[in-house]
């Protein structure tokens, strides 16, 4: 079945906005469909994924795209559409742009400078080849530009993950397990989920397997106090809770109120009753110093450039820019410094990004470290080893999106040096943080 011109008319629309970069792509999206309820859920995916086609392959479509008598911007609009559903399957189209269409797809892509093979901005490209190597940059790019798999993580107080697979077999979904997260899924193919059961009652979530790993690591513990320190709409928080088995107490901290609203519906489906998301003006806002040295692990999901999650995000690598990455390593530097003065004497703080780049990582722990000798690091090989993870890692977490088929994530994992008190000394930091855990949830 050939699409109606209707849809290439419509691609070309959205695509021209959505090439302003004047926000993330999927909020245009999801602005565009709502202008535009006529279409279906088949005419809105294809629209969706011709618009990522082109985003993943800008550097390549735009270097063709530019010669000949039609406008780029259609063009582009069709090769987005050609790379979703086929040359054949677009209706509406002139000989030309079949001759045209036909003649992109023929192109050797291994004879192009190196940023056009990869589909990076040219500062990207170098930064990774230098990081990487040439061919295993080759070998990232290559996997950043196809469209992430959808992964589950299976809510451990509501569901089994045998009972899960075998549920949504019957709708019929395939899912399989992972080999990290313990209790993630991989779903075939990307069938709607909102409205399954599962969904409604909280059995399931969507998450990144790496994102599922890195909430694993933390090691929370029932009973025990924790913060996620940047929170957002709480995917990983509401992990954490279920690791905690809905005991103690879970802190989900964030700047921005918007962000931690998206939480409360997540965590009514959840059945967590351990969560108790704060709205925080700044990393030194005093409901984070109330809790200072109570605390027994806090995750420090940092702000960064994003760079690890262009399979699912890939217009960041063209709204990014180089300036900003310098900027990030301060804001960083200055959020892991205050998340460091909540863990208590011998507890664990983690530091994560879902960037690719040695700076906003490995430099930015180097740089912490240097500074805090009251800290230490421990090995990412103990840790997994701990939550009994099958990944091979040395001193820090680095997932790879061509090597592990995860979102590119970075963790490590500091302790704070254990001194030894006075029992009653303990009892009265007890009493002390649930004093000041009192405070915190009244605000």
């Amino acid at each position: 079945m050939r699409l109606p011109p209707a849809i290439v008319a419509k691609t070309e629309e959205v695509l021209r906005e959505i090439l302003r970069f004047t926000s993330p792509a999927d909020v245009t999206l999801s602005r565009f469909f709502k202008d535009n309820p006529r279409f279906g859920g088949r005419e809105r995916g294809v629209i969706a994924e011709a618009v990522y086609a082109v985003l993943r392959n800008k550097s390549f479509f735009t270097d063709f795209a530019g010669h000949g008598n039609t406008p780029s911007m259609r063009k582009l609009a069709l090769l987005g559409l050609a790379e979703t559903v086929g040359i054949d399957s677009i209706g509406g189209l002139s000989d030309d742009e079949t001759d045209f269409l036909t003649r992109i797809k023929e192109v050797d892509r291994n004879l192009l400078p190196g940023p056009i093979r990869a589909n990076l901005p040219q500062w990207l490209f170098d930064k990774l080849v230098a990081q990487f190597g040439e061919q295993e940059a080759f070998e990232l790019a290559a996997v950043l530009n196809t469209p992430a798999p959808l992964d589950l993580r299976v809510n451990s107080i509501k569901a089994e993950r045998d009972d899960v697979i075998a549920q949504l077999a019957q709708a019929p979904i395939v899912a399989e397990p992972m080999p990290f997260a313990p209790l993630g899924l991989r779903v075939q193919k990307k069938p709607a989920l909102q409205n399954l059961p599962l969904f409604k009652e909280g059995a399931i979530e969507v998450q990144d397997e790496g994102s599922q790993v890195l909430a694993q690591i933390v090691g929370a513990r029932r009973g025990e106090m924790v913060v996620d320190f940047c929170a957002g709409a709480g995917g990983k928080t509401l992990a954490l809770g279920a690791l905690m088995r809905n005991t103690g107490r879970l802190y989900a901290f964030d700047v921005s109120e918007k962000r931690l609203t998206k939480l409360k519906p997540r965590m009514a489906r959840s059945g967590l009753s351990n969560v108790h998301p704060v709205v925080i003006a700044h990393e030194r806002d005093a409901k984070v110093k109330r809790l200072a040295g109570k605390i027994d692990r806090v995750l420090v999901d940092a702000p960064c450039s994003g760079l690890g999650t262009l399979r699912r995000n890939p217009d960041v690598k063209w709204r990014q820019q180089p300036g900003a990455i310098a900027e990030m390593q301060e804001k960083q530097a200055s959020i892991l410094d205050a998340a460091s003065r909540l863990v208590k004497n011998g507890g664990r703080l983690v530091y994560a990004t879902c960037s690719l780049l040695n700076e906003e990582n490995d430099f930015i722990v180097d740089g912490f470290l240097a500074k805090h000798d009251d800290f230490e690091l421990v090995p990412m090989r103990q840790v997994l080893a701990e939550q009994k993870i099958a990944l091979e890692m040395d001193d820090y977490l680095k997932l790879l999106p061509h090597k592990h088929q995860t979102d590119g994530f970075f963790a490590a994992v500091l302790q704070r040096k254990a001194l030894v008190k006075p029992a009653k000394v303990v009892a009265a930091d007890d009493a002390d943080a649930d004093a000041a855990a009192a405070d915190v949830r009244a605000e």
